[in-house]
């Protein structure tokens, strides 16, 4: 009887449709995510997706503000938020971290002027910086497959440079991999990733989706493709227990679902750390020899 209810507790919400279709988009995300937030956690492009999460803000706030699309106001302001970066790196006398932090800033600020002129603007503003991902329909739930498919044929397409670029881009570019161009193909992908995780997360919370699964996948694989897959699992888990106590306990969902993508991160690092000591101690233990 305990178990039928424990199964009921955890798939009643999940027979609401609108709750379905955001696991189903938000499974899509973990998928994006798991995939792309290796590799920005491998390569320690943590700040940059901040940093774009935060560019999309003056793109979504104007098609909020005009009634265009949000997800395309999104990409072009992000898009336009990574060539900046570029441009300011190559041409400019500033550090890559500085060039990143100074648009950060100045397109957070000129996103929330945007939004501040709309009438709804605490509502709009809240869905801007906290996602919110049950309002996902159809139409979405399409966009964020094909993105995925893409997501994952470019990283399947550009891995041995992304590997070979990590660890010394010149032996790259001696073998003909073309670090430049993987550089570009991974911050593309990122702000990606960061786009389509808007809607699920929102822009203030999208880094969490992006780096906690492929943190919690870490210490257990030796491989990146399997970390990838396990970090898209860890996502899914994330999702699927935001919305559960987003149901249960009336809580925001993005915000549910990014705290519980930390909490995986944090409960995995803490049972890997609890397991390399039980190893430790059993290697240092002397064995046991029992004299009949």
């Amino acid at each position: 009887m305990c178990k039928v209810l424990a199964v009921q507790w955890l798939t009643e919400p999940f027979g609401v449709g609108f709750v379905l279709r955001a696991l189903l988009g938000g499974g899509l995300v973990a998928a994006i995510c798991g995939v792309v937030g290796t590799w920005v956690v491998i390569r320690g492009m943590a700040f940059l997706g901040e940093a774009i999460g935060h560019g999309m803000l003056p793109g979504v706030a104007l098609a909020t503000v005009i009634g265009a699309p949000v997800m395309l106001g999104g990409a072009v302001s992000a898009v336009t938020m990574s060539a900046l970066i570029g441009v300011l790196q190559r041409r400019g006398r500033l550090s890559y971290d500085t060039s990143i932090g100074l648009l950060f800033v100045g397109m957070l600020s000129l996103g929330v002027i945007i939004v501040s002129h709309s009438r709804t603007f605490a509502t709009d503003a809240t869905a801007m910086l906290f996602g919110d991902i049950l309002a996902i329909d159809n139409s979405d739930l399409l966009i964020l497959m094909v993105v995925t498919i893409l997501a994952v044929t470019v990283a399947a397409a550009f891995h041995h440079s992304f590997v070979a670029s990590a660890f010394d881009p010149r032996i790259a570019q001696t073998l003909g991999l073309r670090p430049h161009l993987a550089h570009l193909a991974l911050v593309a992908l990122v702000t990606l990733a960061v786009v389509s995780s808007f809607q699920a997360v929102g822009s203030l919370l999208v880094v969490g989706l992006l780096l906690a699964p492929a943190v919690a996948a870490g210490p257990w694989t030796t491989t990146i493709p399997v970390r990838m897959l396990l970090a898209t699992l860890f996502g899914v888990l994330a999702v699927a227990t935001g919305l559960l106590c987003s149901w249960y306990a009336g809580t925001a969902a993005g915000a549910s679902i990014a705290a519980s993508a930390i909490a995986f991160a944090a409960l995995s690092g803490l049972v890997a750390q609890l397991n390399h000591r039980m190893a430790a101690a059993q290697r240092r233990t002397p064995a046991l020899v029992i004299y009949s």
